[in-house]
């Protein structure tokens, strides 16, 4: 997939991947290409700084855990990070329902 398709969509993406449980970076990008069928491979260097900027707007939390025996920063979706998920559902099936309408062929009338 287009890396600019991702534009504007990456909040979305990683708040609705948080929504089911917390997860650290590398499991959040995994999470991503599971989710996708493998259509979406995120670099490292897009997710986490997208991450510690929904932390800083309060959408996320963090803490540090151990899993698998390594010390890694968990995040997890915190209650305004929920009412924003459900916010970017709804603006992302408006913009689905209206493109999908101009792009929808036009059916000609024959004859």
């Amino acid at each position: 997939m287009n890396p600019d398709a991702l534009r504007g969509h990456m909040d979305a993406l990683l708040l609705s991947v948080l929504e089911r449980e917390p997860l650290h970076g590398y499991a959040i990008i995994e999470a991503l290409q599971e989710r996708s069928g493998g259509a979406l491979s995120v670099p490292t260097g897009t997710v986490y700084p997208a991450l510690r900027k929904l932390e800083r707007a309060g959408l996320l939390s963090s803490e540090w855990a151990t899993v698998s025996g390594r010390r890694r920063r968990t995040y997890r979706l915190t209650d305004s990070g929920s009412k924003q998920l459900q916010g970017e559902r709804s603006a992302w099936q408006e913009f689905a329902t209206v493109i999908g309408g101009v792009l929808r062929p036009e059916v000609r009338p024959s004859g």
